[in-house]
């Protein structure tokens, strides 16, 4: 095969992306750009919802004027997993849920909702402190997978006119 056609070949999956609607997030118009600094995250309520806001608003920054308005909840809940032949857990997964609604603050009107779901494990074989320390740090890593997931879900929508 010649090295012309290699590259039509190449080229073809390129050309199904263009027809299909394809627009890079980050595009002039893309669904990042439009979201960078324009959504103002309603204030956090306790802890797990404080790290969500902070881990959101380091991806999407902070408004400036805000054009939309994100509202966030989180439920989460401890398991215990492994039990030791003395009757003590070990460890422990960290189930969380987070609901999120993005609002045009112009219009009032919705323009997003959904809810996304996560776990992670920590280990607690060690000291009470050691404990403490695992279980913060699942705790983080939980809620910057929410972030992630929420964002993700955020640059999925159409927000072009």
């Amino acid at each position: 095969m010649s090295l012309p056609n290699r590259r039509f070949l190449l080229a073809l999956p390129l050309l199904g992306l263009a027809a299909c609607g394809f627009q890079p997030v980050y595009g002039p118009s893309g669904t990042g750009t439009v979201l960078q600094n324009s959504v103002a995250v309603d204030p956090p309520g306790d802890v797990y919802t404080y790290i969500l806001v902070r881990e959101v608003e380091t991806r999407l920054g902070r408004p400036a004027p805000a054009k939309y308005g994100l509202a966030l909840t989180v439920s989460a809940s401890t398991e215990g997993l492994a039990v030791d032949t003395a009757n003590s857990t070990r460890r422990y997964n960290l189930i969380a849920k987070a609901g999120f609604t993005l609002r045009d603050l112009e219009t009032g009107q919705i323009v997003s909702s959904g809810n996304v779901e996560n776990f992670t494990g920590y280990s607690a074989t060690g000291s009470t402190v050691a404990t403490f320390a695992a279980e913060r740090d699942a705790r983080k890593r939980l809620i910057t997978m929410l972030a992630d997931q929420i964002v993700n879900r955020l640059y999925a929508v159409d927000l072009n006119p």
